[in-house]
């Protein structure tokens, strides 16, 4: 198998005067990461498993060259996030529900405009605007402006814009979060085709439904650390995948569930 996404030893943490965070190292440190490592493959679907505060979402930051890891490095296609973050971000394409788009702007041109960062040709863009936007439905709102549109569209046309430059790599931080079941459908089936395509994604989520429907191997992430790393098949061999996350959680941080 052909290795997209080599993980070694990410740390990071992070300073915070916010007593609810375990102390460690100090009164205001909190361990976000902690010594994280794990490969992708192309063609291959990864899920990051974990509770909220589990290290997920700043595990994707440091891979989208977001922000800067404490210790250890990641290659995405052969390029340091650390030291060649332009190259990186040439090849990835990062969707988070964080990610703002200018509400005045249509979809169109939030596409043409992303795809125009990317120098992707323009008669490259109308092509593959025209079949993204068929297939997610936004084609009969593509010259809406992005703040009129419902929660769910917002969603489709945060999708599409962030693949606009056909990534070879692909993050998303809880794809299906906050949508209803519909566009969660639609976008599950779309992640589905992404990885037919030899597309790799690496996404987070606390949901088992949607790790055991779409990821060929998935990291439990507890505490900044992985807590186990498989296939789903062999996960779940003696127990199902919620049950596993579960006793691992036990194991993990003697928090009885």
């Amino acid at each position: 198998m052909e290795e997209i996404l080599r993980v070694e030893g990410l740390k990071k943490s992070f300073k915070c005067p916010n007593k609810l965070f375990k102390k460690v190292d100090g009164p205001s440190i909190k361990i976000a990461v902690n010594d994280l490592s794990f490969t992708a493959y192309r063609g291959e679907i990864f899920g990051l498993l974990g509770p909220n505060g589990a290290g997920k979402t700043t595990t994707l930051r440091m891979l989208a060259t977001l922000i800067k890891p404490d210790g250890g490095n990641a290659y995405i296609c052969e390029k340091s996030v650390v030291t060649e973050e332009q190259e990186v971000r040439k090849k990835i394409g990062f969707l988070t529900s964080e990610l703002k788009l200018e509400d005045t702007f249509t979809p169109a041109y939030l596409f043409d405009f992303f795809s125009g960062l990317y120098g992707v040709e323009k008669s490259v863009t109308a092509e593959r605007r025209a079949r993204l936007f068929a297939k997610f439905g936004i084609d009969k709102f593509q010259g809406e402006k992005y703040g009129n549109l419902s929660t769910g569209m917002k969603q489709k046309v945060a999708l599409v814009v962030s693949i606009a430059h056909d990534p070879e790599f692909i993050i998303f931080d809880e794809p299906t979060n906050g949508l209803d079941v519909l566009t969660a459908r639609v976008v599950t089936d779309f992640l589905q085709e992404l990885r037919t395509d030899g597309k790799t994604i690496i996404l987070s989520t606390h949901i088992f439904s949607l790790v055991e429907k779409l990821c060929d191997r998935v990291g439990i992430l507890i505490d900044g650390k992985l807590a186990a790393i498989d296939t789903l098949e062999n996960l779940t061999k003696e127990k199902n995948l919620e049950d596993t996350f579960f006793g691992l959680y036990e194991k993990v941080t003697g928090e009885k569930i």
